[in-house]
């Protein structure tokens, strides 16, 4: 059986490490459940630098050494793809991730340490890979979803993986080789009272996809959206579009994990990483939210706060829960049934007050539906979380008005995020060459640039400078209008002669029409998970 390294990069390091490699423990299991023998060195936790990631590399004579990760990680993922070529050249160097899925061609080329990697959702290729490596084929070309090096170093590409169409066959991720009292010891966050004073937090994932079409959103090849054809250069590559394969996990399967991770683990917290949660529910007829809720709660898992209608303290035993939602779909009676079972807070991404920006935005809501949902949702006893971001191509002062006055309606304090044109999205490929322009025409360094939304990289505003967007995130964070009106008179006064402008190109990489990617066999899929 093949020897695995998988190295999990370090994610914000601003921050504690909060959040499992839930992608990585589930590949992980699948090939443990293969009979593969598999470590994982979790770099985000652990956090010892590059001379203990060498010494990870060095510590066996592993067949396969996987790093994958988001875009934000580039440049940790960078530096630990040479080590590892360097400190065992004979290992296959596999990449994976969004980070590799959204620009496959130019990783490649920036990095020729890499010799294949997973293009898109690996729960089937991943394991197809391995069965061939143990047997001593190299031949990747009869693998779907990789893209591996032609005998020049070009990158080429094999068909698309099929998604499979039940989750419920995934395993539980391999929590084991992970080390949970790291993410455990920074459990707490400032979402809501029940999650500041947890001790023993943990991350769940209940489907993959999600059914809008927001423009600032990547799409990475998990949920049917990607294909691959010729992009302008008439090179096989990469292309995204509004395909949705959209698969959750049945509310058994859910209950059962935490369950487990409550016996085994002692956890007192879940959070639910979905794209949005609500998909599930209206996906299912309104009935997935009030199936997985009412099973919670016969499963015991119910805090005791909820079940005795008392203000929750560090006395309260049960698991609480969060997620995210969205405007038009979270319902009164979802919402009940979500905190009567636990549920403390939702993530919304509001995104915008502004009724042109939500127009353009493709997030299927208005301004009404903004101020319903976080009213709806204050009212049930689930804490509402707005995401905003500003620096939308469309921005201006009135839609920054707009912002702040809805923040004032709500009584809502925000920080909004920069609007950021991530590889994988469809903002990425209508600015890339306005993007390449901003950084003297070397991609690779707004890839090392690009950080969680906080930082400012690449502007894609047609009105506003960096600098501009700067002041703006502190006016609207202070909710003041006062100080918007100044900033107004001020910018209308000033030579706006060399401000920069995002141009908006066209490209093939991303198509707004529905071109669907296959969908696995389910018993194919479950044999080539399973190892049958």
């Amino acid at each position: 059986m093949a020897k695995v390294l998988l190295i999990n990069p370090v994610v914000r390091e601003e921050d504690e490490p909060r959040h499992i490699p839930y992608g990585i423990a589930l590949l992980a299991a699948i090939a443990v459940k293969r009979g593969h023998q598999v470590q994982i060195y979790d770099a985000n936790a652990w956090r010892r630098g590059f001379d203990i990631v060498e010494q990870v590399c060095a510590a066996d004579d592993w067949d396969v050494i996987g790093v994958g990760g988001l875009t934000t990680t580039y440049s940790f993922f960078k530096k630990t793809c040479e080590i590892a070529k360097r400190v065992s050249p004979d290992s296959l160097l596999l990449a994976g991730g969004g980070l590799f899925t959204s620009m496959p061609h130019d990783i490649m080329r920036w990095m020729p340490q890499i010799d294949l990697g997973c293009v898109g959702e690996a729960f089937v290729s991943f394991p197809r890979l391995l069965e061939a490596v143990d047997a001593g084929d190299r031949d990747f070309s009869k693998i779907s979803g990789l893209a591996y090096r032609g005998k020049d170093g070009e990158c080429l590409f094999t068909p698309v993986a099929p998604t499979i169409p039940d989750l419920d066959e995934l395993p539980y991720p391999a929590w084991d080789l992970l080390p949970l009292d790291i993410y455990f010891k920074n459990s707490q966050e400032l979402y809501s009272e029940e999650l500041y004073t947890s001790k023993r937090r943990i991350d769940i994932n209940g489907s993959l996809g999600c059914n809008l079409v927001c423009r600032y959103c990547w799409h990475l090849g998990t949920t049917g959206d990607m294909v691959i054809d010729k992009n302008e250069d008439g090179v096989d590559d990469v292309k995204f579009s509004y395909g949705r394969t959209i698969r959750y996990h049945s509310p058994s399967y859910i209950v059962n994990m935490v369950k487990t991770l409550h016996e085994r683990y002692q956890i007192d917290f879940v959070s639910m990483i979905d794209e949005n949660l609500m998909t599930m529910d209206a996906f299912s007829g309104r009935t997935w939210i009030k199936d997985l809720c009412k099973a919670w709660i016969e499963a015991g898992l119910q805090p005791t706060c909820r079940r005795d209608g008392v203000v929750h303290d560090e006395s309260c035993r049960g698991v609480h829960f969060g997620g995210t939602s969205h405007a038009t779909l979270a319902k009164e009676d979802a919402l009940s049934a979500m905190y009567a079972a636990g549920c403390s807070f939702l993530i919304y991404g509001i995104e915008s007050f502004d009724p042109v920006i939500l127009k353009n935005l493709g997030k299927a809501t208005t301004q009404d539906a903004n101020y319903r949902a976080v009213d709806l949702c204050k009212k049930s006893g689930i804490r509402p979380i707005p995401n905003f971001i500003i620096g939308f191509p469309e921005e201006s002062f009135d839609s920054i008005r707009n912002d702040i006055q809805g923040l004032i309606k709500l009584g809502i304090h925000a920080k909004p995020h920069f609007a950021t044109p991530y590889p994988g999205s469809e903002w990425y490929y209508t600015y890339k060459q306005s993007i390449l322009e901003q950084y003297d025409g070397d991609l690779e360094r707004f890839i090392m640039d690009l950080g969680d939304a906080s930082k400012i990289s690449a502007i894609i505003s047609h009105k506003f400078s960096a600098m501009e967007l700067l002041g703006l995130q502190t006016i609207v964070h202070q909710r003041s209008l006062r100080l918007l009106d100044q900033a107004e008179k001020h910018w209308a006064g000033a030579d706006s002669a060399t401000r920069p402008v995002a141009v908006p190109r066209p490209s093939t990489n991303f198509e707004r029409k529905k071109i669907q990617a296959p969908i696995e066999d389910a018993d194919a899929a479950k044999a080539a998970m399973s190892g049958a």
